[in-house]
């Protein structure tokens, strides 16, 4: 399992890279890894406005339907459309196939989130 530095983690998976006013979110390797080959994912909507926890993507794998979560609160800038045509990226490298670009609303919904040593730690407990 891959776990990057600088990143935040979620209990639910996601990670979320920051740059300035923007938070890039993905799933993290070791959620790929447990659904298994990624056959679909159901893109957020651009200028949509999402809180804590929200639904951001479905991700459709041959193993399992999950919900990839909006682990800030923010308006949607960008998503990440290479997944529509191949979900397989997330497989490929969980950290390059972001999903969604996230205007942050709040920057103190971060606190809420781990490092990738308490991530790792997360999942060695579970």
């Amino acid at each position: 399992m891959e776990l990057r530095a600088g990143l935040y983690y979620s209990k639910t998976h996601e990670w979320v890279r920051v740059e300035g006013e923007k938070a890039y979110i993905g799933i993290t390797d070791y959620a790929q890894h447990e659904l298994g080959d990624i056959v679909f994912v159901e893109l957020p909507d651009v200028d949509g406005e999402y809180g804590l926890d929200d639904r951001l993507a479905v991700i459709e794998s041959v193993k399992a339907v999950a919900d990839a979560h909006c682990v800030v609160s923010g308006r949607v800038v960008e998503v990440n459309s290479e997944l529509e045509d191949s979900p397989e990226l997330i497989n490929k490298n969980a950290f390059e196939a972001w999903i969604a670009v996230v205007e942050l609303s709040n920057q103190d919904d971060l606190k809420q989130l781990m490092s990738a040593e308490d991530y790792r730690k997360f999942i060695e407990e579970a």
